[in-house]
């Protein structure tokens, strides 16, 4: 990966997270960040 796509995709992600702290008070990277930590917990269970 070049550092130029490196820094397209930081920049994609960051106004993600911006637009949704701003627009939805962060419920969705919230959501987000429960379904992958409910994800890593499968995960485990079946190691």
């Amino acid at each position: 990966m070049t550092d130029r796509i490196a820094l397209v995709l930081a920049l994609i992600i960051a106004a993600a997270v911006a637009y949704d702290y701003f627009q939805n008070d962060g419920e969705v990277l919230l959501f987000l960040a429960r379904k992958a930590l409910d994800f890593l917990d499968y995960v485990i269970f079946w190691r």
